[in-house]
């Protein structure tokens, strides 16, 4: 969602990763700027639950379009019993700067990158230009982390780091996608997809909008495989 520098930040009353999230912007007000209406409208956390709700992930990204502030939050959650917000970890991050998190630390996503960069948006995908940038994608098991990424939550042998960067080959043929669709998966073969979170297997996400067509969607990127990806960087320590 987009605020302005005018909406009032709340803090958050609790952490799970307490040392690795930003309780607010330094030498500024702390909190974040969530709106009120997030704790009984739908649509303003991941899971369409109003308040967040008790599960899954519960992801709250916020831009504020003033002063180039990204606040993402995961496991977001109003606790109207408490009267406060929860969340397991929160970032911050200035849109004008391409600095990373702390080392070692997490973010919303458990690589420690930005989340909304990396998510498909559905207006850059009807309007007709190229997509410029990497999606971010999950896999079910990482090994460590690397280079863009901060922070690992995984050390399976033989998986990836968090930060590997895949890209779609050249060789899959885009012919009989429709054009949006084969603006999606041709920024996968020019940008790639870059390793963010343990989840599901190999799934990109998209920005959560109702004028998406699953039905369109879904049997596409079903249609792609991991063995249609290579792996063109696995980044440095």
């Amino acid at each position: 969602m987009t605020v302005h520098s005018t909406q009032p930040r709340v803090a958050i009353g609790s952490f799970r990763y307490p040392t690795e999230s930003d309780a607010g912007v330094p030498g500024d007000a702390p909190g974040y700027p969530i709106p009120e209406e997030a704790k009984t409208v739908s649509g303003y956390i991941e899971g369409a639950i109003p308040g967040g709700g008790d599960s899954g992930d519960r992801h709250m990204l916020l831009i504020d379009l003033d002063r180039w502030l990204l606040y993402e939050l995961y496991n977001a959650r109003w606790n109207a019993g408490a009267s406060r917000w929860e969340a397991g970890s929160g970032a911050i991050f200035d849109m004008s700067s391409n600095a990373r998190r702390p080392e070692g630390w997490t973010s919303a996503d458990a690589a420690g990158l930005a989340i909304f960069p990396g998510l498909v948006r559905y207006e850059e995908v009807y309007a007709g230009a190229p997509i410029r940038h990497a999606f971010r994608v999950t896999v079910t098991r990482t090994n460590g982390y690397v280079w863009p990424a901060s922070h690992g939550a995984g050390s399976t042998a033989g998986a990836v780091p968090m930060g590997t960067r895949l890209r779609l080959k050249a060789s899959v043929n885009l012919s009989g996608y429709s054009p949006a669709l084969q603006r999606i998966f041709q920024a996968m073969k020019s940008y790639g997809l870059i390793v963010a979170d343990n989840g599901g297997e190999m799934f990109v996400t998209g920005t959560m909008d109702s004028r998406w067509n699953n039905d369109e969607l879904n049997p596409a990127f079903h249609g792609l495989h991991a063995s249609d990806f290579e792996v063109i960087q696995l980044g440095w320590k």
